[in-house]
C-alpha cells in the first residue's frame, strides 16, 4: 500500500495517541507523537511534515479551544503551507469555521470516526493539486444476502423507498442499519439532493438546536454568522438520525414540534423556515420499552415510525457470513495492495462457526485486520483473532479494533475514577453525554 508521507500529532491524551497510532500506521510512513505543543516549533523545523493533526485543548481547565488557534497561528507562521486538522472533544461548529477561518485545513470531532478520520488526514496530507481533483468515493452497496428474513426485508425497502414515509430502522450494533438508510435514500425520488446524517448520541445538549435547527449571528457568543442547521442543509432530501434512542427527553418535544409543523426556527430568530425532508431514524434500543419507562416521548415514537424496518443479526442468516467475508477481502485486498486473497477451508469453518455479536462491523474489522497481517495468497485460520463466546478482553493484549480500544479505555478509566462519571469524561476529554452514549454502547 502506498503511504503518505509524514504526520505529526499534537494531543495530551496518551491513550488517544496510541490509537491513533494503530489506526494511521498503515497510512503514513512516519507518525510523530507530542503529548504537548511547547515542543512543536522545533519539531516542525526537522523534518518535511505533509499534514499536522493538532488538540485544541492542553491546559488543565482550560477546555475553549484558544490554545489550538494559539498553535495553529504559530505553526502556519513557521510552516505556511503546512496542511493543519484541528482536533477537539467540543463538536462546536463556529469554533470549527473560525479555526478554518484562520488558516486551518479542516476540523475532527472526538469521539472520532476512523473512516471520517482517516479520510479527512489523507485528503490534508495530499498535495494541493491532488485534492482539487479529489473525488468523495462511492458508498459501498448494500448487501442483501441470500436470507429469508433480508429478502423480505429487500422487498419491503424496495415498496417504502419511493415514498416520504418516515422510517425506523431498528437492530443490533454493526447490522449496517447507516447502510440501509442509504439504501433507501438511494431508491427514492430524492436520490438528487442530499442526505444528510446526525448521530444523535454525539450531539451535545448545548449544541442540539444550533446543530439541527442553525443559528443566527449574534445568537450566542461566537456566532459570527448565520448557519443552517441539518434540517435545512437535508431540505428536499433524506435527513437520517441515529442512535435516536439515545436522544434526552426534554430535547424530544423539540424535535417534534419541527416534524409536526415542517419547519425551524434558527436558535436566535423569530422567524419559522419550511423544510422539505424525508426522515430515517435509526437505534439498536427497545424504544416502546423506553416510552415505557417514560424514557422516549410516545407522539415522537408514533411520528418516527410510520414504517418499521429490522435488521436481523447475522448470526440469524449463517448462509451470510462468507459471501459477507468474501466482499470485505476483495476490498481491503485492493486497499492494503496484497493482490489476490482467498480463504483456507479452515478460515471458513472458523469463520462460519463464530457468533459473531458486534455482526457486520465485527466481520469487516476481522477481515481487514487479517489482510492486513497475513502473509501470501491465502487466509489460513489463525490470522482472524477472534474473541471467543464469554471471553474476557485482556485489559494488556493490543485491542484488535480501535471500538475495543475504547472500550478498555473507559473502562480503565472508570476503574481508576471510582465510578466518578465527571472525573472519568475530563480523563478521556469527552463530555458527560458523550460518556454516557459510549457507555450505553458498550455495556459498562
Amino acid at each position: 500500500m502506498k503511504k503518505n508521507g509524514n504526520i505529526l500529532i499534537v494531543d495530551d491524551n496518551r491513550n488517544v495517541l496510541t490509537a491513533l497510532q494503530l489506526l494511521l500506521k498503515p497510512y503514513f510512513n512516519r507518525i510523530e507523537l507530542l503529548p504537548s505543543p511547547v515542543t512543536l516549533p522545533s519539531v516542525l523545523r526537522e523534518t518535511e511534515w505533509n499534514v499536522l493533526l493538532l488538540d485544541m485543548n492542553f491546559t488543565s481547565g482550560i477546555n475553549n479551544g484558544n490554545e489550538g488557534l494559539y498553535w495553529l497561528h504559530e505553526v502556519l507562521r513557521l510552516r505556511p503551507k503546512l496542511p493543519v486538522v484541528l482536533f477537539t472533544a467540543y463538536a462546536d461548529i463556529d469554533l470549527a469555521v473560525r479555526g478554518i477561518k484562520e488558516g486551518a485545513t479542516d476540523f475532527v470531532v472526538k469521539p472520532w470516526d476512523n473512516q471520517k478520520l482517516t479520510d479527512t488526514l489523507l485528503k490534508a496530507a495530499a498535495p494541493a493539486r491532488s485534492r482539487q481533483e479529489e473525488r468523495p468515493a462511492e458508498t459501498p452497496d448494500m448487501y442483501w444476502g441470500e436470507s429469508s428474513a433480508m429478502l423480505q426485508l429487500r422487498k419491503m425497502v424496495e415498496k417504502v423507498a419511493a415514498t416520504d414515509a418516515n422510517v425506523l430502522i431498528t437492530g443490533e450494533n454493526g447490522t449496517g442499519k447507516e447502510m440501509l438508510a442509504r439504501e433507501l435514500h438511494r431508491l427514492s425520488q430524492r436520490d438528487g439532493h442530499p442526505m444528510v446524517t446526525v448521530d444523535m448520541g454525539a450531539v451535545t445538549e448545548t449544541l442540539f438546536e444550533s446543530e439541527l435547527f442553525g443559528h443566527v449571528k449574534g445568537a450566542f457568543t461566537d456566532a459570527r454568522a448565520d448557519r443552517p442547521g441539518k434540517f435545512e442543509a437535508a431540505d428536499h432530501g433524506t435527513l437520517f438520525l441515529d442512535e435516536i434512542g439515545n436522544l434526552p427527553y426534554h430535547l424530544q418535544a423539540k424535535l417534534l414540534t419541527a416534524l409536526q409543523r415542517r419547519s425551524i426556527v434558527r436558535v436566535g430568530s423569530n422567524t419559522p423556515i419550511p423544510v422539505d425532508i424525508r426522515l430515517i431514524c435509526a437505534t439498536n434500543r427497545n424504544l416502546p420499552a423506553l416510552v415505557q419507562r417514560g424514557e422516549f416521548r410516545e407522539d415522537l415514537l408514533y411520528r418516527i415510525n410510520t414504517i418499521h424496518l429490522e435488521i436481523p443479526p447475522l448470526r440469524e442468516r449463517p448462509q451470510d457470513i462468507l459471501p459477507l467475508a468474501e466482499k470485505f477481502i476483495v476490498r481491503f485486498a485492493q486497499k492494503y495492495d496484497k493482490g489476490e486473497l482467498h480463504l483456507t477451508e479452515e478460515a471458513r469453518g472458523k469463520l462460519s462457526r463464530h457468533p459473531w455479536k458486534g455482526n457486520i462491523r465485527e466481520l469487516e474489522h476481522a477481515i481487514e485486520k487479517a489482510v492486513i497481517i497475513g502473509d501470501g495468497p491465502t487466509l489460513p485460520a489463525e490470522v482472524f483473532q477472534l474473541q471467543q463466546t464469554g471471553e474476557t478482553v485482556d485489559e494488556a493484549a493490543p485491542a484488535s479494533t480501535l471500538e475495543e480500544m475504547e472500550r478498555q479505555m473507559i473502562r480503565k478509566a472508570l476503574a481508576t475514577c471510582s465510578g466518578n462519571l465527571s472525573a472519568v469524561a475530563a480523563q478521556l476529554d469527552i463530555t458527560r453525554q458523550t460518556l454516557y452514549n459510549k457507555m450505553k454502547k458498550y455495556g459498562l
